[in-house]
């Protein structure tokens, strides 16, 4: 019966990974996309100028953009290789467009991998399958992360890279618990995850305080002097310490020439000179003078009301939890490291902008400790409540098809969606309008010489279809020739209309049990 079952979830899992992988491909390009391949290629050009000494390292230097890592594209550049042709073929786009789609396929497949590191953590935490089989569920279909994970090439990569660094993490942990010996492969797979990771985002530096929490939580546990758990382990820290240190150098074409560029690059992110405003509750929050109110206020709208509710109830089940041998350290060490991230994050005053995106790798974390309080409280409550959030999360997939990633709880359904929180802001909505300017074109006879008033995508759905003239939105004010097609998506929804033009569509997508449509684009024909 258990090979039955396991051959089951297996088709599941490989069915999640080819909808969601086919959701990527037939999505729209979130704004990020070619300003990642930039920072690849300026990269590469580094490379290849230190190879030959050509001075193309000098442009690397001068890049403004230049402490943004690299590493998820040494996973990603080899599938785009591999599979833009095809894109380009099937999608109907431009050979640009391929290259940025096909990078949404790899961004998807690395999050279906960390689903499986995930149901890891949650079976370490929990030693129940089923508990850990409704974890895994809720998290791939929790359409915040679904959504998110079909276009964003940066934030998912790293919450994917985080999970399988903790789950590498817990395994070492159990191993200094149980007094076992440590392979020498465990130490460069958790270095060379650590160093993976923090080469994706320089943030990355943070799951170094996670693994200090981690020991400290175990050196109380097993009652251990700091300085004499050290001692007995010095070839494992010394070996970990060289080779993260190496991985991290070798990642990061902007430390070889000079080594000291990784204190730079932790400055400079820290207060990431973009000073985007976040509609947040209502309120232009601007990304370099956030109040304190910010984080938690996203967090309240974007978790769950379950995960809310099992976080809620931790004071009635704290006794449980914390005479439970290596269950406390790893239930420990996500509890504690994740109220310190948050606290630096607020007390340094980090730059953050469009909602939480950039701080989504502590959700995992908050997701097990909630899902394993109401475990605790009460088995069949939770095995109820979860199943009923999986239907509704299905639900909500459907009903807001490409837009997932937007995705708020049922509490913000009692406000003004469209007014207080921040809609579209990746800009996915420009495939829908796109393929709506060549729909109306044809019907109406209209020249594909007509110019195309959009965003910087705006020739990628269009171009290989005929049409030959595109510009940004923001000169339309300067037009001289009609007529002309306006659209509006991501941010600049918010800018004012075209005069005298026909309004001949408005993209959009409806919460379920909610009555108002959300708008996230909007097309004109100006004749």
């Amino acid at each position: 019966m258990t090979k039955y079952r396991n051959i089951f979830l297996n088709i599941l899992f490989l069915l999640y990974i080819i909808i969601g992988s086919y959701l990527s491909l037939v999505n729209g390009i979130s704004h990020d996309q070619f300003h990642e391949q930039q920072n690849w290629e300026i990269n590469l050009q580094a490379v290849k100028g230190i190879i030959f000494n050509d001075g193309e390292y000098e442009v690397l230097l001068n890049y403004l953009d230049r402490y943004h890592g690299i590493a998820f594209h040494y996973i990603s550049q080899p599938i785009q290789f591999l599979i833009h042709g095809m894109v380009e073929r099937l999608g109907e786009t431009s050979l640009e467009g391929s290259v940025y789609l096909s990078r949404h396929a790899a961004v998807f497949f690395v999050f279906s991998i960390s689903g499986y590191f995930f149901y890891l953590l949650c079976l370490k935490i929990s030693k129940d399958k089923n508990f850990s089989l409704v974890c895994v569920t809720l998290f791939l279909l929790y359409p915040y992360f679904f959504g998110h994970s079909q276009i964003n090439g940066k934030d998912i990569p790293f919450l994917s890279v985080w999970i399988i660094s903790t789950y590498l993490l817990f395994n070492l942990i159990e191993k200094f618990y149980n007094e076992q010996k440590v392979e020498i492969t465990t130490v460069f797979l958790i270095s060379f995850s650590t160093a993976f990771l923090i080469s994706i985002r320089i943030t990355g530096v943070l799951i170094l305080l996670e693994y200090l929490i981690a020991l400290i939580i175990l050196l109380n546990t097993k009652n251990k002097n700091s300085l004499s758990f050290l001692n007995e382990n010095k070839i494992f820290f010394l070996l970990f310490s060289i080779s993260l240190i190496f991985f991290v150098y070798v990642l990061n074409p902007i430390f070889w020439l000079n080594p000291l560029e990784f204190i730079n690059s932790i400055k400079w992110m820290g207060k990431y000179y973009h000073d985007v405003c976040t509609l947040t509750l209502g309120s232009c929050m601007k990304a370099l003078n956030l109040p304190t109110s910010y984080i938690f206020i996203w967090l309240f709208f974007k978790l769950p009301i379950l995960i809310l509710i099992g976080l809620a109830i931790f004071p009635l089940i704290e006794k449980k939890i914390f005479n439970n041998g290596v269950t406390t350290i790893y239930y420990g060490t996500l509890a504690l490291s994740t109220l310190l991230f948050l606290f630096i994050f607020i007390l340094k005053n980090v730059a953050l902008y469009d909602e939480i995106r950039h701080i989504m790798f502590l959700i995992p974390a908050i997701l097990i400790i909630s899902l394993y309080n109401l475990y605790l409280f009460n088995k069949k409550f939770f095995i109820y409540s979860s199943i009923f959030v999986i239907i509704f999360f299905v639900i909500e997939n459907i009903s807001l098809k490409k837009f997932q990633y937007t995705w708020l709880n049922s509490f913000a359904k009692l406000t003004d969606i469209q007014k207080n929180f921040e809609i579209d802001y990746m800009g996915v909505s420009n495939r829908n309008l796109q393929n709506q300017i060549e729909k109306y074109s044809l019907k109406n006879n209209i020249s594909k010489s007509t110019c195309i008033y959009g965003n910087n995508y705006a020739n990628v759905f269009l171009q290989k279809k005929g049409f030959s003239c595109f510009k940004t939105y923001s000169s339309l004010d300067s037009a001289k020739q009609r007529p002309l097609f306006a659209y509006q998506n991501a941010r600049n929804i918010k800018r004012s209309d075209p005069k005298d033009c026909k309004l001949i569509f408005t993209d959009k997508y409806n919460y379920f049990f909610y009555n108002k449509d959300i708008i996230t684009g909007k097309l004109w024909f100006c004749s």
